[in-house]
């Protein structure tokens, strides 16, 4: 009798084992992944300051040059 129940709660943990791993396997992500993407975020939003900063400096020229004349 009790060598059955130690062979059933030994499969039951095989089989808990495996969808563990399973688990495991979906939830990995590549690095060098996360890593492109932080570093092209990084690189988006430097040109939308580069690009805001030079439409300001625009504007506030084009402003003294309009109350000066």
């Amino acid at each position: 009798m009790k060598k059955k129940d130690l062979d059933t709660t030994l499969s039951n943990f095989d089989i808990a084992s495996n969808k563990d791993l399973e688990i495991d396997k979906i939830k990995t992500t590549n690095v060098n992944i996360l890593l492109n993407r932080v570093r092209l975020d990084q690189k988006r939003t430097l040109k939308k300051r580069i690009v805001f900063s030079i439409i300001l400096a625009g504007l506030v020229s084009s402003l003294a040059v309009y109350f000066i004349i």
